[in-house]
């Protein structure tokens, strides 16, 4: 008979009272799969609107499709194995539960650290991209945009203080109105649309250039981060699994069905874009779809719903922060005081501090490098949520899983792989900033060595998922 390989567990944990659950407990019943297929949207649909783009100065059009098309199979895969596990496993700590589960308190802590980073400096990026927005509008004589960074920040963080049920609401309309905006940019720039335009860029000499790569082969590989600004975040679905309703069901439908939106999406405005503006104009470009369709009606229709766009990306990703450090402030990891929620249950302090970290990146003005940090740590919490559902599909296969991942462990093996590359990607495209979300990172695993592994609680919700299965494991 085989044995068993012990389960990680956290041997300092102590639980808390009912009062200390009671003030970090979420509203549920919120949310049925087709506002979860819209809040997935919400997550990433600002990637349609700019950041894609710059990639096209990394790979030109052809090193950027292909890394596209890598990084929507890896995205794929992985939105299948996160489905089954959040099917599993419904908590609010997302990728976060999934590896605390399966790859005990370091892996856990190391998944949700990497996520908070993504979430807390992509907002920050998708400001940067909104001041161009309203810059290129006019609006109001703005011409610094931190005056616009203030604004989102405070009025959208006043809105999550509200309460999620109006929080969701807001975010699926604002939603609808973004992908209005890319149907009349689609409509409008296949009138404009040129072939010549994707291979505009002069080749360059490096190794297999060409005008369809002109920066060659290594070209690929530097366009993999930007290529994930496409579906960056959409694996935040799962946040929202204690404020869902039926979330074993719901929350597998809604990021497929938000998965199967954004694949067309990406597509279009990847070749509508290019086609219509060129791959050299587009390739800096700060509102891409609004510089593609040029001096017209269409143009500055486009301009103002984009703001749409990029809001709705913003204000569904600090609903995504504010969950995760909730999660884990809940069960010990960071401090507890992060998770206690208002009278609205909305979880205060989550959603303040990260907001007033994001706020002080904006004025570093470069989108471009946030967004290559943000994607640092999405890449890596992917690979540690890949490695947690192989694991968990080996070690308890009996588990069980209201959805199963089509093709196992195979489809997310592949994920792992793409991650894998795509977090050393980052260093091909901005090593300082990369090295130094990895300082960040660092920091946060020796806070956790020295502190808060010996200060977990015990009766939260992913600490008893844990402690259930090392349950089992001894009975077994």
């Amino acid at each position: 008979m085989a044995v068993k390989e012990p389960r990680p567990v956290a041997s300092d944990s102590q639980a808390e009272s009912s009062d200390y659950l009671a003030k970090r407990t979420l509203k549920t019943g919120s949310a049925g799969w087709v506002l979860l297929a819209g809040l997935g949207v919400s997550y990433v649909i600002s990637g349609d609107y700019s950041g894609w783009n710059f990639g096209l100065e990394q790979g030109g059009f052809g090193g950027l499709l292909i890394a596209g098309i890598l990084i929507a199979g890896m995205y794929l895969a992985m939105v299948l194995g996160m489905a089954e596990m959040s099917s599993a496993l419904p908590a609010a700590g997302g990728g976060y539960t999934f590896a605390r589960r399966a790859l005990g308190p370091w892996g856990g802590f190391a998944t949700g650290t990497a996520i908070l980073i993504e979430y807390a400096i992509a907002p920050a990026a998708i400001a940067t991209f909104i001041g161009a927005y309203v810059e290129s509008l006019g609006l109001f004589g703005i011409t610094d945009g931190w005056w616009v960074y203030l604004a989102v920040y405070a009025i959208f963080i006043g809105v999550h203080l509200a309460g999620v049920g109006e929080a969701l609401k807001v975010m699926f309309v604002i939603t609808g109105i973004a992908l209005v905006g890319l149907v009349i940019f689609a409509v409008a720039a296949v009138f404009q649309f040129d072939a010549s335009n994707l291979t505009d860029i002069a080749p360059t000499d490096a190794a297999g250039a060409s005008s369809f790569l002109p920066m060659g082969y290594l070209g690929i590989w530097a366009a993999v981060p930007f290529a994930i600004w496409f579906f960056l975040a959409i694996e935040g679905v799962p946040l929202a699994a204690e404020e869902a309703k039926d979330p074993a069901r719901n929350v597998p439908r809604g990021i497929i069905a938000a998965m199967a939106v954004l694949l067309v999406t990406a597509t279009a405005m990847l070749i509508l874009v290019t086609g219509a503006g060129g791959a050299d104009a587009m390739q800096a470009s700060g509102n891409p779809l609004v510089e593609a369709l040029g001096d017209s009606g269409a143009a500055t229709v486009v301009n103002y719903i984009g703001l749409a766009g990029l809001i709705a990306s913003f204000f569904s990703i600090m609903y995504a922060y504010s969950r995760q450090l909730f999660a884990l402030s809940r069960a010990g990891y960071l401090p507890k005081s992060m998770s206690v929620v208002n009278s609205r249950k909305a979880p205060t302090l989550a959603l303040i501090v990260p907001g007033v970290i994001g706020f002080a990146l904006t004025f570093t003005g470069k989108g471009s490098m946030l967004l290559n940090m943000a994607v640092f740590g999405a890449a890596l919490s992917y690979v540690l949520m890949m490695v947690s559902h192989i694991v968990l599909r080996r070690r308890e296969p009996d588990m069980p899983r209201p959805y199963r991942t089509p093709g196992g462990t195979v489809t997310t093996g592949f994920a792992l792989v793409i991650a894998a590359f795509a977090v050393i990607a980052t260093f091909l495209v901005d090593s300082q900033a990369a090295l130094w979300c990895l300082v960040v990172f660092a920091l946060f695993m020796v806070y956790f060595g020295v502190y808060s592994r010996h200060h977990l609680v015990a009766n939260s919700p992913d600490e008893e998922f844990a402690a259930l299965a090392a349950a089992e494991d001894e009975l077994g």
